[in-house]
């Protein structure tokens, strides 16, 4: 017996390759080299001669090139049937949350504010007024709609306006949703999104009791938030850091969360915002930019900014983010971690607005106080304004007319990016979302049109700076990235280049 020389092993030269479905293009940072993405999501940086040897099926089958390619499910070497199973099992792990149904079930429970932030996309009312909170009829059919959705895992949130001036109703809901768990036996998560102002002892042993995860508005140093998050008493900063604290302490600092919202004011100062979620010991920060509706629609002409100037702040506070991770403080972009999420890991991940097929409708809905149901809460800020055509319905209709009726049929006709003209041959379509509704609000089409879009803008120049990091491959930075991805410290990533990140030079 003796072992055969490697020729042996070599396919037929004739066999080539065939090229498995791909798109590809350019960062404008690296013009010269080409970004291949893949149905899976595995990716490739080729030199220009190498894409088009790839491309035009002039690649040696056998080279290292045309090996690592067909490992990032890029091509198919031989003659022999394409392994179909591999492929699917890819696409399901990508798509597993079609299976679901909603997971996300937002309670609107009260439009009564303390406050008047000119940002707030909300429709709010004073906080005496009568006849904006959720009534116990509305409440109690809310629930079984809940119920009937087939997710095993369901997040209860509850918003407002102050959902915490609706207390009682948010103490009814839970109680309601514990005695009936008992049977249905589903994973259930509470969430409160609230600023926290005044919360009682009371209320924060109920959180407990129910193990709440709560998310409150910081927008940064004190005169920033303040400027942004008004109150007649200036005290803003003040009462959302107390409650803060308050909350921290009853619940645990790992179950109080925070995120920022972006006027032209905060432009000025990344760093500033950035240093302040890690001086008030915030393990995640969410850098959000400002919304176009409800009532924030009206104020953009004075806080609002363009794409660009939005994409230049980002750039140094992702970077001033890393930089401080490398001190020691371990803090996520909660956004860019949703990115990166779906970059390095075959798994799909929880953000409803970035999703293929939408996430409105099929993975969350919204219990209005009035008791229409809508497919995200950006629906029922257009409703707000009066436009209702995305209104699924009543909270007391069964779920499966819900997701029969019109508007749900228009979203998942507009909700597919891999069909969709401007998405369906981007190289960020394997990570990217459709959103019908914020398509409609912007620009008046639930299908929307990818050149003047200012979402498919901030997506594309957020997807180029991400992929600008992965290909220079500083071991650093990567190591920052995985940190986010999975939930640990920087500290406890090991040094060297992860294979996660399929470049192939």
């Amino acid at each position: 017996m003796k072992f055969r020389p490697p020729e042996a092993f070599k396919p037929p030269a004739a066999a080539g390759y065939r090229l498995l479905p791909f798109r590809f293009g350019r960062l404008s940072s690296r013009p010269d080299e080409v970004l291949v993405t893949g149905d899976s999501g595995r990716f490739a940086f080729l030199s220009e001669a190498d894409f088009l040897a790839f491309a035009r099926h002039q690649l040696a089958p056998h080279s290292h090139l045309a090996l690592d390619l067909e490992g990032l499910d890029l091509l198919h070497r031989g003659d022999g049937p394409i392994p179909l199973d591999r492929h699917a099992v890819a696409w399901r792990t990508r798509k597993a949350f079609v299976f679901e149904g909603p997971s996300l079930h937002l309670f609107v429970v009260s439009l009564r504010c303390h406050h008047s932030c000119q940002y707030c996309q909300v429709s709010r009312q004073p906080e005496g007024g009568a006849g904006f909170d959720m009534d116990e009829a509305t409440a109690r059919a809310a629930v079984d709609r809940l119920f009937e959705s087939p997710a095993r895992q369901l997040t209860v949130e509850f918003q407002g306006g102050e959902p915490l001036l609706a207390f009682d109703r948010i103490r009814g809901i839970v109680e309601d949703v514990g005695e009936r768990n008992r049977t249905a036996r589903r994973t259930i998560t509470f969430v409160l999104a609230s600023t926290l102002h005044g919360v009682t002892a009371e209320q924060l042993a109920f959180f407990r009791e129910y193990r709440f995860e709560l998310s409150t508005s910081l927008d940064g140093p004190e005169t920033l938030h303040n400027l942004n998050r008004s109150l007649p008493t200036r005290d803003s900063y003040a009462r959302t850091m107390a409650g803060v604290a308050a909350a921290r302490e009853a619940l645990g600092a790992e179950h109080v969360n925070a995120l920022t919202t972006l006027t032209r004011a905060s432009l000025t100062q990344p760093e500033a915002i950035v240093d302040h979620y890690v001086e008030q010991s915030f393990t995640s920060i969410f850098l959000r930019p400002l919304s176009p509706y409800g009532f924030a629609k009206r104020g953009l002409a004075r806080q609002g900014y363009s794409t660009e100037e939005f994409l230049t702040f980002y750039r140094r506070a992702l970077a001033h983010l890393i930089r401080r991770n490398l001190e020691g403080h371990a803090i996520s972009e909660a956004y860019a971690t949703v990115l990166l999420t779906s970059i390095l890991t075959p798994f799909s991940h929880g953000y409803m607005d970035l999703r293929s097929p939408a996430g409105a409708g099929l993975g969350v809905l919204v219990y209005d106080h009035t008791g229409k149901v809508y497919p995200s809460d950006e629906a029922r800020m257009l409703a707000a304004e009066g436009d209702e055509r995305f209104c699924l319905g009543s909270v007391h209709e069964p779920y499966r007319d819900l997701m029969l009726s019109e508007p749900m049929q228009a979203i998942l006709a507009a909700g597919l990016t891999e069909a969709l003209p401007g998405c369906s041959d981007c190289a960020f379509q394997p990570y990217c979302g459709a959103d019908p509704v914020d398509a409609y609000a912007r620009q008046g089409d639930v299908h929307g049109y990818r050149p003047t879009s200012a979402f498919c803008a901030r997506q594309t120049g957020m997807f180029e700076l991400l992929f600008g990091y992965l290909r220079e491959g500083d071991p650093d930075v990567l190591r920052v990235f995985q940190s986010w991805v999975q939930r640990r410290n920087p500290s406890e990533m090991r040094p060297e280049r992860p294979e996660v990140f399929h470049a192939a030079a």
